[in-house]
């Protein structure tokens, strides 16, 4: 039998603490509700006012906001996800891409993910039904309403999914290669401005006319 004093050795190495399966509920909370807000004011809007002009500043209000919190926030949150783009001094947009990698992605809640692609994907779908719909009703009004949040859906999509799936560019790779395209430049610039020193030419012998002999 064991003795009560005697000590007796826990192994805790083995022992993982369970992570939260929501870690970002402010986040998700805005993910969703600017984009079913939307959704909702665009169905009931006629019950609330008459206007198409308030109605169509309340729509693009909340669809700007939805748009710019799925991009800077919720992307980089959520999903570790992040699509942007910079212009260089010549006036070119590179479009950039990046995901966490590794260690950093395993972090990365498989719940939040769900949700996050579940938004992304419901709201497109969604709008492209209302696109049909004021199509075959002949109202186009509401279709510039309906494209505009097509637009916002879809680029938020459409970055994401590019993010996922590959072509993803990281952000040193991309400073490393803007910084080294402007130094290339700079050199070339510098050569083609030093001219060379103009070389003296030699100077011919002039030929002599012989005496004449008188």
């Amino acid at each position: 039998m064991m003795n009560a004093t005697d000590d007796v050795a826990i192994d805790f190495g083995d022992q993982q603490v369970p992570q939260k399966a929501i870690k970002h509920p402010i986040a998700i909370f805005f993910h969703l509700a600017f984009r079913i807000t939307a959704v909702v004011v665009y169905i009931f809007c006629a019950f609330f006012s008459d206007s198409f002009v308030v109605n169509f500043i309340v729509l693009i209000i909340l669809l700007s906001a939805d748009f710019w919190t799925v991009k800077n926030v919720t992307g980089r949150l959520l999903v570790g996800l992040r699509w942007w783009n910079f212009v260089d001094e010549n006036g070119k947009s590179h479009w950039i891409y990046e995901g966490k990698k590794g260690e950093q992605a395993t972090r990365i809640s498989p719940a939040e993910s769900r949700i996050f692609w579940i938004g992304l994907i419901a709201s497109p779908v969604l709008w492209l039904l209302f696109f049909f719909g004021t199509i075959f009703t002949l109202s186009l009004k509401w279709l510039i309403v309906v494209c505009v949040a097509l637009g916002f859906n879809v680029a938020n999509l459409y970055g994401y999914i590019r993010c996922k799936i590959g072509a993803k560019k990281g952000l040193s790779t991309a400073a490393t290669e803007f910084l080294g395209q402007q130094a290339f430049r700079s050199f070339l610039s510098r050569a083609t401005n030093q001219q060379p020193p103009p070389q003296q030419q030699p100077r011919q012998a002039v030929p002599q006319e012989p005496p004449s002999n008188m």
